[in-house]
């Protein structure tokens, strides 16, 4: 279908004044060609339309060259201005109304992904913790199975008969997946956790030297379990400044290394834990007593 013809001069003032050759166009097909003025009341009561812009369409071409333009009278212009005025302010709204949808829609993505990450460091924490009290569980049940055992062995070797199975329960086989020498001492677990609650007890207004010299034991013997073919983690100097600060300084931080097996060499001149002495279920419960000494706030001050 053809273009409708309108008057050239009508649509060149039209245009002039600043509106789309396709909605003068359609102003002035059906205003009837009347005028410029009524063309621009046309756009003004039809600038919603959502084929404004759109170029009419006629079945039948109409020659309506002769008609006489009307003048642009000072309110045609004032109104075209209105109109264009009026499509800068919607296309503006349209505007801001799609960067507030784009910051919403951001601000959710940034939220979601806030919870997610807090939700996956969550889950972490939990997972830390209960590796954290699973292998506390296994030490316990292994010292329980090394006293059971003992105690067994030491009836047997005074001819002493069994206690009954109701009364005992029958030993069960050590699981320890950790390489182990030497013998577990009941006494030398008691004297270890004794020892870090006196030294908690005696520096009880200290509390930050105490948890510094928790902190440095629990690597010292970290370092063995870690390492005990490495001689270096197993030699201390006592004269070293940073010992002597962090552990040195304080009644009972010599004594616990002591209870865990190293030993004065040198003249005193430092602490040695032979090869053959290092006993990893000792340390292993001297770490877990260590950690308990960090994460218990009233370790050690409601005993007598």
């Amino acid at each position: 279908m053809p273009v409708p013809v309108v008057n050239r001069k009508m649509l060149e003032e039209l245009e002039a004044m600043g509106f789309s050759p396709e909605s003068a166009t359609r102003a002035l097909h059906f205003s009837g060609n009347s005028g410029t003025e009524a063309a621009i009341y046309w756009i003004f009561d039809h600038q919603n339309d959502p084929d404004v812009d759109q170029m009419p369409r006629v079945s039948v071409d109409l020659d309506i060259e002769g008609a006489e333009p009307t003048f642009v009278t000072e309110e045609m212009t004032m109104r075209s201005q209105e109109l264009q005025d009026q499509a800068e302010e919607k296309e503006k709204k349209n505007s801001q109304r799609e960067k507030e949808k784009e910051r919403i829609r951001a601000g959710k993505e940034l939220l979601e992904a806030k919870t997610k990450a807090e939700d996956n460091e969550r889950k972490r924490y939990l997972a830390a913790k209960k590796a954290e009290k699973d292998e506390e569980r296994r030490a316990r049940e292994r010292i329980l199975q090394k006293l059971q055992n003992d105690k067994l062995e030491r009836r047997r070797m005074l001819g002493l008969p069994s206690e009954t199975p109701a009364a005992l329960k029958p030993p069960l086989p050590i699981e320890d997946n950790r390489r182990t020498s030497g013998v577990y001492s009941v006494t030398n677990a008691d004297q270890i956790g004794d020892c870090l609650r006196s030294l908690k007890r005696k520096h009880k207004d200290e509390d930050a030297r105490v948890e510094r010299a928790f902190q440095t034991l629990l690597i010292y013997v970290g370092n063995v379990m870690k390492n005990p073919d490495n001689e270096k983690f197993r030699r201390i100097r006592l004269s070293n400044p940073a010992f002597q600060s962090r552990v040195g300084s304080l009644e009972g931080g010599v004594e616990f290394l002591e209870l865990c097996g190293f030993e004065k060499t040198d003249e005193g001149k430092f602490l040695f834990l032979p090869r053959d002495k290092v006993d990893l279920a000792v340390l292993n419960l001297a770490g877990t007593q260590l950690k308990s000494a960090l994460d218990n706030p009233f370790f050690g001050l409601l005993q007598k």
